[in-house]
């Protein structure tokens, strides 16, 4: 299941629970960070600064150290050298609670999610979570209320207001995704990142799915950071974009400023012309 923040609809505190909060400098920095794994080198010296609001793109070749790179923000990995820096607080040696309880919020390549329930119970595990009610024998009625409300809004949302009651398993592997984003949502994060979020999809599927993307981005003020395949997804919706390869940052920039980099056209893009 995705890491997320530890408030919720019910004894949520109503500041933490804004979607972003006022920051001096980079809502995200990474500071001359690198992971080697004995010889390999997965991320090699990666400097990089994201703003509040932003939505952000990395991309690179198969084996370019992105979801490594990703895993150095969520926790999942502990850089060999550099520091991680998130609202202006050193996280690089904290624990994924921490990480979790300051906001940030992640889904994975491969689905992560309840398949035995239902949508609305799925969605209901996060919401309670975020809350802090899920380890208790009983909920008052106005907090039962409040949950039930959250778990209408986040359904409105994402869009899957005639799926409710399905099996998360029987539902296409678009919905899936989908439902996996809802349970994201559900810990009110801080910032969202998404890892290969169309990966599998047909063409109507990851429609859908970019523009929730952008819905989330435009309409919830998120701050948004996803790893992506497809450049034209890419091109079409980052804000800015860096890219990765052999675990090097080697561009960084807006999609026009990317996509006239010599050196990206020859490691990700194909020869230059």
């Amino acid at each position: 299941m995705s890491t997320a923040t530890a408030h919720g609809p019910a004894g949520a505190d109503a500041q933490a629970a804004t979607p972003q909060a006022a920051a001096a400098g980079p809502f995200l920095r990474m500071e001359n960070v690198s992971r080697h794994f004995g010889t390999l080198k997965a991320v090699d010296d990666v400097s990089f600064d994201m703003a509040a609001g932003e939505l952000r793109a990395v991309i690179g070749p198969n084996g370019a150290g992105k979801t490594t790179f990703f895993n150095l923000i969520s926790g999942l990995l502990p850089p060999s050298h550099g520091r991680v820096i998130f609202d202006g607080e050193d996280i690089t040696r904290r624990s994924i609670p921490h990480r979790v309880a300051k906001g940030i919020v992640r889904t994975f390549q491969i689905t992560e999610v309840f398949p035995d329930l239902s949508v609305f119970e799925n969605i209901r595990i996060g919401v309670e979570t975020a809350g802090g009610l899920n380890s208790r024998p009983w909920i008052s009625r106005s907090e039962r209320a409040a949950v039930n409300a959250r778990i209408d809004e986040l359904i409105e949302t994402v869009s899957l207001g005639g799926k409710v009651d399905r099996v998360v398993s029987e539902l296409a592997h678009g919905d899936q995704r989908v439902v996996e984003v809802a349970l994201a949502l559900s810990m009110n994060p801080r910032l969202l990142m998404l890892d290969e979020p169309t990966a599998g999809m047909g063409d109507n599927e990851t429609d859908h799915m970019v523009e929730l993307v952008r819905r989330l981005h435009a309409q919830e003020g998120l701050s948004i950071l996803f790893i992506e395949h497809d450049v034209n997804i890419v091109f079409g919706i980052a804000e800015r974009i860096t890219v990765l390869d052999q675990g090097e940052k080697i561009a960084e920039g807006t999609p026009e400023e990317v996509s006239a980099d010599e050196r990206v056209r020859l490691a990700y893009l194909g020869e230059p012309e």
